[in-house]
């Protein structure tokens, strides 16, 4: 059995877990994408556009208080790469743990891995979003925002 190697990054900050979770769920406050929909619960759904005519639909299929959040990609557009689809039928997953009032957040987005065209450009963008934007909103309770690369 091959074993992938998908896109992961972590990040520690000084947050109850269930604070994190919520803050994650609040998509548009550290991830700069146009969001419509709601990411608070299981099988709730929303779409994610990056401009132009590009979308991602998610569907919440795991939530967890403090612990898992699993967005799985239905569809996807993404007509920068030659492969529209390549994030569809993939996961983001945030993995979270508390110890000592410090949560740890394990993301992945499963799927995104070296063999496909996104995944210099992708890699560079979720350790963006995680690392520096979400990592900020999680302390200072601001993300960091860019320009969008397309």
């Amino acid at each position: 059995m091959e074993i992938k190697n998908n896109f992961t990054c972590s990040i520690s900050a000084k947050i109850s877990a269930i604070e994190a979770t919520n803050k994650i769920s609040n998509v548009t406050d550290w991830w700069g994408v146009t969001f419509t929909g709601s990411a608070k619960k299981r099988r709730d759904n929303f779409v994610v556009k990056m401009g132009g005519n590009s979308f991602f639909n998610f569907t919440v299929r795991e939530f967890i208080p403090g612990k898992r959040i699993v967005w799985y990609i239905t569809d996807c557009n993404m007509p920068w790469y030659s492969n529209h689809k390549e994030w569809a039928k993939t996961n983001i997953i945030f993995n979270l743990s508390e110890n000592n009032g410090m949560t740890t957040v394990d993301f992945m987005h499963e799927g995104l891995t070296p063999d496909i065209e996104c995944y210099e450009e992708c890699n560079e963008g979720w350790t963006h979003w995680i690392k520096t934007s979400l990592f900020s909103y999680l302390t200072t309770g601001k993300g960091v925002f860019r320009a969008s690369t397309k």
